[in-house]
């Protein structure tokens, strides 16, 4: 993947971005609304899931989770498909090699997220055990490396772009996404207390919100 973010990187244009470049940058803001409209349309409809307790992940289990599990797979493709057109867009200056590739591996962390489904815990889906598994299953071992592989990209990304508008004189951009990277480290002191899961998608609407914007705002840029 890095190599084609490379590639596609190495185009520079006076103008505005190109059609297809435009189309790229275009599934990259889709992908975050379409994540927070599937998961919040399922984290109200499935019998059992409770927002202060249960991660969306958890909507990838039991009879409907293949709903859930296309989500991560199509955003994450999504987001690699939008790091592309965020290589094309970022030429020269701070952190535009490694803000499109962090972009990208954000999406492979979404990818991972689908394929690698949780352990049934917490209640949900109803029946399941009251606190975490007892043990771990091989898919449930690796759901967690890919949610930490998404923040890190996440995060990273964040701080690459807020670089790259700050090179550019775009002082509010460079701003926003410091911002945005300091809200998505801030859920970390609340991991594995009762408000953690309050916390995560507070942060994660936030860091959504980021993204779509961020790939907005690159399609008018010369």
């Amino acid at each position: 993947m890095s190599s084609l973010l490379h590639e596609t990187g190495t185009a520079s244009s006076a103008s505005t971005p190109s059609a297809d470049t435009a189309r790229r940058l275009l599934a990259g803001a889709v992908a975050g609304p379409l994540f927070l409209a599937v998961g919040y349309a399922q984290a109200f409809t499935r019998e059992g899931f409770d927002l202060s307790e249960h991660p969306f992940s958890f909507l990838a289990i039991g009879e409907h989770g293949w709903i859930q599990t296309l989500t991560f797979l199509v955003c994450g493709v999504l987001f690699i498909v939008g790091a592309t057109g965020l290589a094309q867009v970022a030429t020269g200056g701070p952190g535009h090699r490694w803000g499109p590739r962090l972009f990208g591996l954000m999406g492979l962390g979404c990818i991972g997220g689908g394929l690698f489904e949780a352990d049934p815990a917490y209640g949900f889906p109803v029946g399941a055990p009251e606190g975490m598994a007892a043990d771990l299953s091989w898919h449930g071992l690796l759901h967690g490396p890919a949610f930490a592989l998404a923040i890190i990209g996440w995060v990273g990304a964040a701080i690459a772009f807020g670089r790259w508008f700050r090179s550019r004189g775009e002082r509010g951009w460079a701003a926003y996404g410091f911002v945005t990277a300091a809200v998505l480290f801030s859920v970390a002191p609340f991991m594995g207390t009762d408000a953690g899961v309050i916390a995560v998608y507070v942060t994660a609407t936030f860091g959504w919100i980021w993204t779509t914007a961020l790939c907005l705002h690159a399609r008018n840029l010369p």
